[in-house]
Parts: C-alpha cells; sequence; structure tokens
C-alpha cells in the first residue's frame, strides 16, 4: 500500500496527491510516469509524475477527473492508501544544453511538462513556457512554472486570463522573435499536432510526451502503440516522449476513442451506485 501524505484540489476538478513511494522518489527522472492501481480489481492508468522529493520518500501527481478510476482517486484524501503505484516508467526527458527551449503545456499537461522545464533550465537554457487553458481556472502551476522559467506566457481560450487564444498563437510570436533550438509540448492530442505543424516548417525539432491508453506499462499489452515515422512504437518503453514530426496523430487520436463507449457506460454505472448510497 502506498500512503496518501496530502491531497489537494488545485484547480476544479483536479488534485494533486502527495505519496508515499521512496523507491520511486530515488529514481524518477523527468518525464517518467507510474501506473497506479486503487484497488484490487480496480483499472491500472497511467499518471504524470509531477515532482519528487527523495529525501522524504514522497511524489506528487497531479489528477484530472474525467473517467471512473480518476473519480474514484479524487475521492480519496490525506490518509487514505493506494493499492500499487509502480514506476518511475518510460524513458526519462532528454536533458542537454540546447539553447532557447519552448516548453508548450495545456491542461494537466502542465504536471509533466513542469518536472522537464525545471530541467532544462537547470541546464543552462533558455527556457520560454507557454501554458494554455479553456479559462482562467483551469489554469494550474503557474508559479511553479514561472520560478522554472526565463519567460512564462499565460493563455486561455476565452481570454479571462493572460492574453485570449492557443498557445500555438503564443508559440508563433516567440518563434518570430528569435531563433529557437528545441519545442517539447505536452498536453491534449489536438494541442500537440497544432504544435507539430506550427514548428514544421521551420525545423525546429520538436518533442511531445504521449499518454495513450495503457495497461501494464512494460510494453507486454501493446495497447499504448503509435505511429511514428510509419512503425509501430509503445508509448511506455519507447517514450513518452517521441519527435512530433514524425508522429501518426490521426490514427493515434482514432485509437484514443476505441473505448470511450465502454468508459461512457462505466462512469454511468459509478454515477448510479455513488446515488444509490447517498440515497441509502
Amino acid at each position: 500500500m502506498f500512503p496518501i501524505v496530502q491531497a489537494e484540489s488545485i484547480a476544479p476538478g483536479i488534485k494533486r496527491f502527495i505519496i508515499q513511494a521512496p523507491r520511486i522518489a530515488r529514481k524518477h527522472r523527468p518525464g517518467q510516469f507510474v501506473i497506479v492501481s486503487l484497488h484490487e480489481r480496480g483499472e491500472r492508468i497511467p499518471l504524470t509524475i509531477e515532482r519528487s522529493e527523495p529525501e522524504v520518500g514522497t511524489i506528487s501527481l497531479v489528477v484530472q477527473s474525467a473517467g471512473k478510476t480518476t473519480s474514484q482517486m479524487s475521492g480519496l484524501s490525506s490518509g487514505d492508501s493506494i493499492l500499487d503505484v509502480v514506476g518511475p516508467l518510460g524513458k526519462a526527458s532528454d536533458i542537454d544544453r540546447f539553447g532557447t527551449v519552448v516548453v508548450v503545456s495545456g491542461g494537466v499537461g502542465t504536471a509533466m511538462a513542469y518536472p522537464t522545464a525545471a530541467a532544462l533550465r537547470q541546464a543552462g537554457n533558455d527556457v520560454i513556457a507557454i501554458v494554455g487553458a479553456r479559462t482562467r481556472e483551469l489554469v494550474i502551476l503557474e508559479e511553479e512554472m514561472r520560478k522554472v522559467s526565463n519567460r512564462l506566457v499565460l493563455t486561455t481560450d476565452d481570454g479571462s486570463y493572460g492574453r485570449r487564444g492557443f498557445v500555438t498563437d503564443a508559440l508563433r510570436e516567440v518563434m518570430g522573435e528569435a531563433p529557437v533550438a528545441r519545442v517539447l509540448a505536452v498536453g491534449p492530442l489536438p494541442m500537440m499536432k497544432a504544435v507539430a505543424e506550427t514548428t514544421r516548417a521551420a525545423g525546429i525539432r520538436t518533442i511531445v510526451s504521449l499518454n495513450p491508453i495503457m495497461i501494464d506499462g512494460t510494453g507486454m499489452c501493446g495497447g499504448c502503440r503509435v505511429l511514428v515515422a510509419g512503425k509501430s512504437q509503445f508509448a511506455c518503453v519507447d517514450g513518452p516522449e517521441f519527435d512530433a514530426h514524425q508522429v501518426d496523430f490521426d490514427t493515434l487520436m482514432k485509437r484514443n476513442t476505441t473505448y470511450r463507449e465502454c468508459e461512457r457506460a462505466s462512469m454511468e454505472r459509478y454515477r448510479t451506485e455513488l446515488r444509490e448510497v447517498v440515497q441509502a
């Protein structure tokens, strides 16, 4: 069992969990993730490691309530425990001194972008962070990203905070101001695809962190298969970071909708069960 040291809401429907996991905390590197199972009959889901604290043996996970398991996890509090937390999994981010690096994140993708942005800054890069969300209340880790970047640009779709528009609008402006050596994008698939198309013509090396359907996290199940340069790769062991200009985003987005109806039905059953418990 993995005890939850702290659980806090950081935005509507989004919680940060600090979990006691000393071995994972010691081994974690930016870009890696864990597979979580809440209980013996629970599904296995991949979750971002926002940060690790080896000296106290904890890791932080940021979770958005989207389906049954994430909703169940969001109901947990300090003092509760999680059955299994497996990791760290995946390859660590490529950290070197590249020059000017733009880190683009959307939604909860900011949680995965944060440790990589910090490592890139520590390696001597000029880090420009572009953080996007649909609306102001969904902007997360603003101060954390501000501390690890040389410049922070905030965007919201509705213009309620920062500049109005998409992260790609801000990215085009940054690209027009000075040479950019590298771009990292983490967030929803349509956003990462748009970032890839924005940088393609300029030939800017662009990396995306993918989070497809995943079960075991060891390359055995094949559920996280993605097409990269026309060849099958497994996000859990070959990634999660890939060359954005070689990823087949259209096929990946189709694969990610395979179980959408099953997920919807599972969530409906879960809501019904909750209503019955409340009524009882």
